[in-house]
């Protein structure tokens, strides 16, 4: 999936960058509401994500000007700017959908991927990830085992909802981190390896392993 993201915000631009990619995306930078069309033209994606206080110029007016030259990609709003008026203005704009700052970046991405699945009802490129009877709704962020939910907390959902991306696969700890703590440099390192531990535990009635592979990271592996 492709995502232009246009921001002007260099350490939110860089933290959702970084995040989105470890989700799977593929991510496009703007950082200038005067490049921002051309930069949509450009990169064809899937999804936008549009500040609107941008430098040069408004996002409203970037999304105004794409809608008058028949660019219909799914526009999401991320903006500080929360009001109700405000709402109503974007959407009324053009807007597909609008999420205030600050946001829950697990929000965030569920809301992405259901603006991408609405326009590409059938594409296999943002079907759910299934293993072994797991499975995770796209737009809720709810993980299921053989269609049960399967109780889990917040960041330990994240966390399994980052290895269902590529089961089998070892996944870098600093990398699967950054997922579950973005944006927290208080957090120490170990903290993913105690949300690990408890998501292990959780895991252990449906046969799927989380194996811990040292210097490399983690990764799902199927019962025998």
């Amino acid at each position: 999936m492709k995502v232009l993201l246009i921001e002007d915000d260099t350490a939110l631009q860089a933290t959702l960058q970084r995040t989105l990619e470890r989700r799977g995306m593929r991510v496009t930078v703007c950082s200038d509401g005067l490049r921002a069309l051309d930069r949509w033209q450009a990169s064809l994606p899937d999804v936008v994500l549009l500040d609107l206080s941008l430098p040069g110029q408004d996002g409203l007016m970037v999304l105004s000007q794409a809608r008058a030259q028949g660019l219909k990609t799914p526009v999401l709003i991320v903006t500080a700017r929360g009001t109700i008026g405000d709402r109503i203005v974007g959407l009324n704009t053009g807007a597909d959908d609008y999420l205030p700052k600050p946001f829950d970046l697990d929000e965030l991405e569920a809301r992405i991927r259901a603006q991408a699945r609405r326009r590409n009802p059938g594409s296999a490129a943002f079907s759910v990830p299934e293993f072994a009877g797991l499975s995770s709704d796209g737009d809720s962020g709810a993980v299921y085992y053989r269609g049960e939910l399967l109780e889990l907390a917040p960041r330990e959902a994240t966390l399994l909802r980052a290895l269902l991306l590529r089961p089998g696969h070892a996944q870098a700890k600093e990398r699967l981190f950054e997922t579950v703590f973005p944006g927290q440099p208080e957090v120490q390192l170990e903290a993913i390896e105690v949300v690990a531990y408890r998501l292990r535990k959780r895991l252990a009635v449906t046969g799927v392993q989380l194996v811990t592979l040292r210097g490399l990271g983690y990764l799902l592996k199927a019962p025998a």
